[in-house]
C-alpha cells in the first residue's frame, strides 16, 4: 500500500506537469509540523508495573501535500497525501538514519462535481459533523451538498466497514446514512441532524464497530437525532449541541440490546480586543450495567473525534491521554472547561485553560467506581516566527483524582504532566 502511495504521487506529478496548461488548472497546498514533547505519569499511578509505564519523550514530523486538478468550472479532482515519522524510528518511516523509508499515505482522493445547486464529492474525503461530537474523520463515501443561499443541505453516505468476499459477506457491510441541513437566520445558525448507522451482521466485518458485544451481534441499527446551534451577538458567541442515540442491536445468543443514550454540550466566548475568554461544558451518558439488555453509554461506531484538554483530551500533542479518560471518544463523562487568552503584541498570544472532568457513572455492574478524573491546567504560548511559520509551546499539568489511578490503592496516585513545542506552517 505504501509503495502504491509513492507510485500514485509520482503519477499525479507527471500528469500535472505534462497536461497542456489550458486543459487543467493545477493547485498545490500543504501543511507541515515538527513536534518536540514529553509526557510523564500518564498511567496515573506509581505502584508496581504502572510506575512510569506510559512515560515517553519523542520528536516527530508530519507533512501533508495537497494537489487539486481543476478540469473545468464544474469538475475537479482533489488528492491529499500525508507523511508521518518519529525522529530516529528504525521501522518503515523516514525518520531514521538514511531517511529513505516508505511512509506516504493517501489521506484524501475524491472527485468534486458542481451541478446546479449541488456539490457532489465521490471518494475518500473528510467531514466534521455536529462539532466533531458525532464525526470528524476521513472516510470513503459520497456527500451531496445542496446550496440554497441561507439553507445548505448536506447528505452523507459513509462506508464504515466492507464485509469482504464470500457467502453472505455483504451482510458485514457497515454504513452511515444521514442528513444535516444548515439554516441561517441573521446571526444564528441552526443545524439539525439525523443519521442511521446500520449493519446486517457485524461479526462478519473486518472490524467490530458496534462494540456492545464485540464479534457476536448479528444486526444493528442505531439512530442519532441531534441539533447544533451557533449564535453571535457582537463580540460574544454561544453554541449548543444535543444528540440523542437510540436503536437496537440484535444478539443471537441472548436478548436484543436496546440503545438509549445522549450527549449535550454548551459553550461560548467573548472577545475584548487583545483579550478573549471562553468556556464549555459537555456531558455524555454512561452505562451502569454492561450485562443487561439496555445500553445507556453514548457511543459512535466510528469516526467520533472531539479534542478538548491537552492531557485528558489529546490537545496539540495527541499521542496519548491520561488513564481513565475517554480521550476524544466522548462517552461516560462530564467535563467543564474555562479559559482565556491575551495578545500583548501582534505576533504573540498567551493562553490559559482549566478543565475539570469526571466519568458520568459512579457505579458499574453493581460496584462503585472512582469517577473523578481530576483538574487540569493548560498553558499555551503561540508566536509567529515568520509570516507563515508558527511556534506553539504547551505546558500541561493534571491534578489527578482517584479515577485516573488504575490501582486499588489510590495513595499511589501521581499527577501527569506534559511539555512540548511545535513548529508548523501551511501554504
Amino acid at each position: 500500500m505504501k509503495r502504491f502511495g509513492i507510485a500514485a504521487l509520482a503519477a499525479l506529478l507527471v500528469v500535472a506537469f505534462t497536461l497542456p496548461a489550458a486543459a487543467v488548472e493545477h493547485q498545490f497546498g500543504g501543511y507541515w509540523n515538527t513536534r518536540f514533547f514529553m509526557a510523564r505519569d500518564f498511567s496515573g499511578s506509581s505502584a508496581g508495573a504502572n510506575d512510569e509505564s506510559e512515560d515517553y519523550s519523542v520528536v516527530d514530523s508530519r507533512t501533508r501535500l495537497y494537489y487539486t486538478a481543476v478540469l473545468n468550472d464544474a469538475l475537479k479532482l482533489v488528492t491529499k497525501f500525508e507523511m508521518d515519522a518519529d525522529w530516529g524510528d528504525g521501522g518503515t518511516e523516514f525518520g531514521d538514519i538514511g531517511a529513505d523509508g516508505i511512509a506516504v499515505e493517501v489521506k484524501n482522493t475524491y472527485a468534486e462535481i458542481d451541478y446546479g445547486i449541488s456539490r457532489i464529492r465521490v471518494g475518500t474525503q473528510g467531514a466534521a459533523i455536529a462539532r466533531s461530537f458525532f464525526f470528524d474523520a476521513d472516510f470513503s463515501g459520497i456527500t451531496v451538498n445542496l446550496d440554497m443561499d441561507d439553507i445548505i443541505v448536506p447528505f452523507y453516505w459513509i462506508r464504515m466497514d466492507e464485509g469482504g468476499v464470500g457467502k453472505d459477506a455483504n451482510d458485514g457491510d457497515a454504513d452511515y446514512f444521514g442528513v444535516a441541513p444548515f439554516f441561517k437566520f441573521d446571526n444564528i445558525l441552526v443545524n439539525p441532524m439525523l443519521f442511521w448507522a446500520t449493519t446486517q451482521d457485524d461479526s462478519k466485518g473486518n472490524d467490530s464497530f458496534f462494540d456492545i458485544s464485540p464479534g457476536t451481534e448479528e444486526k444493528a441499527d442505531l439512530y442519532f437525532i441531534g441539533l447544533n446551534a451557533d449564535a453571535t451577538f457582537g463580540s460574544a458567541n454561544v453554541w449548543f449541541t444535543g444528540i440523542y442515540e437510540t436503536g437496537t442491536v440484535e444478539v443471537p445468543a441472548g436478548d436484543d440490546i436496546d440503545v438509549a443514550a445522549y450527549l449535550v454540550g454548551l459553550g461560548g466566548g467573548y472577545n475584548f480586543g487583545m483579550f478573549e475568554a471562553h468556556g464549555q461544558i459537555f456531558y455524555a451518558t454512561g452505562d451502569d450495567d454492561s450485562g443487561d439488555d439496555e445500553s445507556n453509554d453514548f457511543f459512535v461506531p466510528a469516526g467520533q473525534s472531539y479534542y478538548w484538554s491537552e492531557i485528558m483530551g489529546f490537545g496539540v500533542f495527541d499521542d496519548a491521554v491520561s488513564n481513565g479518560s475517554p480521550g476524544d471518544l466522548i462517552s461516560d463523562i462530564l467535563a467543564i472547561g474555562i479559559g482565556a487568552s491575551v495578545s500583548p503584541m501582534e505576533k504573540l498570544s498567551l493562553g490559559l485553560d482549566i478543565w475539570y472532568a469526571q466519568r458520568a457513572q459512579d457505579e458499574q455492574d453493581g460496584a462503585d467506581v472512582d469517577e473523578q478524573l481530576g483538574t487540569e491546567v493548560d498553558f499555551t504560548v503561540k508566536y509567529a516566527l515568520l509570516e507563515d511559520l508558527n511556534l506553539t509551546v504547551v505546558a500541561a499539568y493534571l491534578f489527578a483524582d482517584d479515577g485516573t489511578d488504575p490501582t486499588a490503592d489510590n495513595d499511589d496516585t501521581v499527577n501527569p504532566f506534559e511539555l512540548g513545542a511545535q513548529l508548523s506552517l501551511g501554504f
